[in-house]
């Protein structure tokens, strides 16, 4: 009786013991250290880097509630989208101007820009222009310091 019970139970501990070194040990570090090869920001979670700390991600949506900032889709099904359109930018550029006292085309080129870097870093070839609102409005801070101060000392850019 022992002998079949060996004969059963010994292979099929083996090989659970192998899997769980394999699918648990060996393939969660070999895709940690590719990714971290290959992709090292995005394997972080695409950090935003503001006077030398990290104050978001590109990937998820963050609340702006101060009127000099552009804001996220309010409408976005999972509410962390952190893209919105050019247009969406766009129309939201005299409410900022009348907020902050930037120019109107000052603004715009920003966005301009934003589209741009998104075309650059973004390989896939039929995805629509973004802009990113966390990156547009960690710019808007870093070129307006003076505008956003209180902002800034506030804690409203994270």
């Amino acid at each position: 009786m022992r002998t079949i019970t060996s004969k059963v139970f010994s292979p099929a501990i083996r090989i659970v013991v192998l899997m769980i070194i394999t699918t648990g040990i060996a393939y969660p570090l070999l895709v940690t250290a590719i990714g971290q090869t290959a992709m090292p920001s995005q394997s972080n979670g695409s950090p935003v880097i503001l006077n030398g700390k990290v104050v978001g991600s590109e990937l998820i949506s963050q609340s702006f509630t101060s009127a000099k900032f552009f804001q996220p889709r309010n409408d976005s099904a999972s509410g962390v989208d952190p893209d919105i359109t050019p247009d969406s930018a766009v129309s939201q550029i005299p409410a900022i101007s009348g907020a902050t006292g930037i120019p109107v085309n000052a603004l715009k080129t920003l966005v301009d820009l934003d589209v741009a870097r998104n075309k650059e870093t973004n390989a896939l070839v039929f995805t629509p222009d973004y802009v990113n609102v966390l990156n547009i409005n960690v710019e808007l801070v870093k070129q307006y310091p003076d505008v956003y101060a209180q902002e800034v000392s506030a804690k409203e850019v994270p």
